[in-house]
């Protein structure tokens, strides 16, 4: 799955535009390098997402192409900095 759709289907970001940004902005780092957004997510990457105040790092624990509003946050592990809401 592009990066910028799991950052979407996971609702780490709302928005698939605004992932879209962010890497085109060099501030998603997918195991410590710089990702574009079309990077294939794999199960246990660590994605870095540098917006705002406090950097967030997750990794990754499923990939799903559909997932519920509910079930979203075990798609991802938060490693450090606060979840995003």
């Amino acid at each position: 799955m592009r990066l910028d759709k799991y950052l979407k289907v996971s609702r780490l970001i709302k928005r698939r535009t605004v992932a879209n940004e962010a890497c085109d902005a060099g501030r998603i780092f997918v195991n410590g390098k710089q990702a574009r957004a079309s990077y294939d997510v794999k199960v246990g990457d660590k994605i870095e997402i540098k917006l705002g105040q406090n950097p967030v790092t997750a990794k990754v624990l499923s990939v799903q192409e559909t997932v519920r509003k509910e079930d979203a946050r075990e798609m991802y592990e938060i490693i450090t900095g606060a979840a995003i809401e």
